[in-house]
């Protein structure tokens, strides 16, 4: 499909004054601080200026426009109240999304860290160490939508009489059992989709306490050792209390980024065989069906679960600095 740039104009035409209207802010602020001394606190907030007007324009803006919605009816036409709010407690589809959500914020960052904290131990102190790791991050290079279609071929289902393309039914087969359809059978295949995001984000959990362990001194374990410790002692008693900040840092990061799951559902299942998750709820209602108050209701309750976790982490990160 060739680009119609005549077509695209307006468009182009609103890009194009969005850009020369923040090179301006930019230019009048570097103007302001060259032609005079400024005090410190006010060089500060110019400096801050075009920051704070894109994320005025592009995030708090849009974040009220979407919590007004959230009291309407389908397109913003007619004042619903809490209604939007109570459909999602008492509509049964929104009530499976909302469970299949906390299933996944409590499994991924639990079996993603302890993945990423095994495999970590086991290489830290090996040669091989980067290479090692390196091949257990290769997953993240792949985006969401590539790992959904890698392991929907890994759950590939066909009838017994025919040849399995699926690795896992042939191996189930290679066994003499049954293949199965493992992403419709509710509520084993919400598992089936946690392990993708589990295989994707272990890597990541490997790498960073990969380096908290290697960071931890080296007296410590050899006086442990010497006092006669054996070497689970020692990952138990030192090792862990000394990686504790980075380990609640990857848990944090994990869980933030559970909340956003949309693509593995999306590519796998498309939200059927009750496996929906809020965010692709969010998208169905307000993109599929029409209905927008509820999926701005969905996407102010997915903003509302995640800030608690954001502002520990932050937290966190400052009380570590």
């Amino acid at each position: 499909m060739s680009f119609d740039v005549v077509a695209q104009q307006p468009k182009l035409l609103y890009l194009l004054q969005g850009v020369a209207a923040f090179a301006a802010v930019v230019f009048l602020i570097l103007l302001a601080l060259h032609r005079g001394p400024v005090r410190r606190r006010a060089a500060a907030l110019l400096l801050l200026a075009p920051a704070l007007l894109l994320l005025t324009v592009g995030l708090l803006l849009p974040g009220l426009r979407t919590l007004a919605l959230s009291f309407t009816e389908n397109e913003g036409d007619a004042w619903a109240g809490f209604d939007n709010y109570v459909w999602m407690v008492t509509d049964p589809r929104a009530r499976v999304a909302l469970r299949n959500t906390l299933a996944w914020v409590v499994l991924v960052p639990l079996l993603a860290t302890s993945v990423g904290l095994l495999y970590a131990a086991a290489v830290v102190r090996w040669r091989f160490r980067a290479f090692a790791l390196s091949l257990v991050l290769m997953p993240m290079a792949i985006s969401s939508v590539g790992a959904g279609v890698v392991w929907k071929f890994v759950y590939a289902y066909r009838p017994a009489e025919a040849g399995q393309i699926g690795l896992l039914n042939q191996l189930v087969v290679a066994f003499g059992g049954e293949p199965r359809q493992w992403l419709v059978d509710s509520p084993w295949n919400v598992l089936f989709l946690i392990v993708v995001m589990v295989w994707t984000q272990a890597g990541f959990a490997a790498v960073l306490l990969a380096g908290a362990i290697t960071a931890v001194p080296g007296e410590l374990t050899e006086a442990a050792r010497l006092d006669g410790a054996s070497p689970r002692q020692i990952f138990w008693r030192i090792t862990m209390p000394s990686i504790r900040p980075t380990l609640l840092v990857v848990v944090l990061a994990q869980a933030i980024g559970t909340f956003k799951a949309f693509d593995i559902v999306k590519t796998m299942t498309g939200g059927q065989f009750d496996t929906g998750v809020i965010a692709h709820e969010m998208y169905d209602q307000a993109f599929r069906y029409g209905e927008t108050g509820r999926g701005a209701a969905l996407a102010v309750l997915l903003f509302v679960l995640v800030t608690p976790f954001v502002a520990h982490q932050v937290r966190t990160q400052r009380r570590t600095a």
